[in-house]
């Protein structure tokens, strides 16, 4: 069974950090990814890694002040948030394919993915 599991949400004040946990299972994962859905909005792109780690991409809002990392030893992808602001605030999602079968392909739209995490709230207070 194909399982992608998030922890580490919360509620956290403004420029604060956290860090998002993925479990994965069931497959060997490549292309692996963060979205994000808030509230009334489109889930969107957050950050993506390639399963060697070689090549990690960020969006323009979380650029510098997040960071993608991955442990395939564990089956573990991770997202350290730091400078946390009230804009953060959404539902964080985890994402996961294994079509391209490199070790340095990434993909950024949630159309690409086939398996999702259930998400983990994260809330930040101004």
């Amino acid at each position: 069974q194909v399982q992608l599991v998030e922890s580490g949400g919360g509620l956290v004040q403004a420029g604060g950090s956290l860090k998002l946990s993925c479990a994965a299972s069931g497959r060997t994962f490549y292309e692996m990814a963060w979205f994000r859905q808030a509230p009334g909005k489109e889930r969107e792109f957050v950050a993506v890694i390639s399963r060697s780690s070689a090549v990690a991409r960020y969006a323009d809002s979380v650029e510098g002040r997040f960071t993608i990392s991955r442990d395939n030893t564990m089956n573990m992808m991770y997202l350290q948030m730091n400078s946390l602001s009230p804009e953060d605030t959404a539902i964080y999602y985890c994402a996961g394919d294994n079509r391209s079968g490199s070790i340095r392909y990434v993909a950024f739209r949630k159309e690409q993915y086939r398996y999702w995490g259930q998400g983990t709230q994260v809330t930040v207070s101004s």
